[in-house]
């Protein structure tokens, strides 16, 4: 709508997972180098952050990085039993017509070893991992790293998910698969440098190296976003709508305190209930 109007070639501040926008702060950076080096390394990797932090994006970039050698299987929504679970990375081996769990798992295992053979690895990438509905299922997953040969393991498994992930894991009924872990990191807010250099990154990939937002604009979106991506998309694509809408060229803190009180971000009650 508003992008002819900016000199855009498409919206900046989408709230889909679209890589080529990912901006490389330094704790993602750091994510990334280390999703890498464990997926190299065959390792079980744990990957969390705060709603909205950039985790599915890192994702979908080391999903892109990622050569033929490997074979990616992605999982979105974990809420599954453990047959469930199963049946899913059977599916995507595609492994059919083969019901029970044991026979399963001996399948499954087959298609990794057929896949070592070929020097291929398996990378099982569960998003929204803090969501999976038992400890069942978890051993499922701890199942899964049991697949190795005596020198190394035969696929990479990464687990995404909220805080509530790792103070789960860290309980004692989950020790098994806590201790099959190699790599953790937490991604961090931006900072308010970050912000600045993330907004002009967007705007840049979009197509305009103007600066739509004063400079005002952006120390307001730094105080309430928090540093986290998704308040700073939303805020600044409302924003940007709103310039739109008052033929205005240049986003002030003005229209930025307006589009924060309506997104409720800055703890104000909206329709009697609290929008923080």
């Amino acid at each position: 709508m508003y992008e002819t109007y900016f000199g855009l070639k498409q919206r900046p501040f989408s709230k889909t997972p679209d890589p080529k926008f990912l901006f490389y702060s330094r704790t993602h950076e750091e994510a990334f180098a280390r999703l890498q080096h464990g997926v190299e390394e065959k390792e079980v990797i744990i990957l969390t952050g705060e709603v909205g932090s950039g985790k599915t994006t890192l994702s979908r970039a080391l999903m892109d990085s990622l050569e033929e050698k490997y074979r990616v299987i992605s999982i979105f929504n974990p809420r599954l039993t453990p047959a469930q679970f199963l049946r899913v990375i059977a599916k995507r081996f595609e492994i059919e017509n083969i019901h029970s769990k044991d026979d399963l798992l001996e399948a499954i295992y087959e298609k990794v070893y057929e896949d070592h053979t070929k020097g291929i690895t398996p990378v099982i990438i569960i998003d929204e991992a803090h969501l999976i509905p038992d400890k069942a299922t978890f051993e499922e997953i701890r199942l899964l790293t049991n697949f190795q040969l005596d020198a190394e393991n035969l696929l990479s498994l990464i687990l995404i998910g909220q805080p509530d992930l790792r103070k789960r894991l860290d309980r004692k009924a989950y020790l098994p698969l806590r201790q099959r872990v190699g790599l953790i990191y937490h991604l961090n807010p931006l900072t308010d440098e970050e912000i600045k250099e993330y907004i002009a990154h967007r705007l840049r990939v979009a197509g305009t190296a103007e600066p739509l937002f004063s400079e005002e604009a952006i120390e307001t979106i730094c105080k309430f976003s928090h540093g986290i991506p998704r308040n700073i998309n939303n805020i600044a694509s409302n924003s940007l709508l709103e310039s739109f809408g008052m033929d205005l060229q240049l986003i002030t803190k003005e229209i930025v305190y307006d589009v924060v009180h309506e997104l409720g971000l800055n703890g104000v009650r909206i329709n009697g209930r609290s929008e923080d």
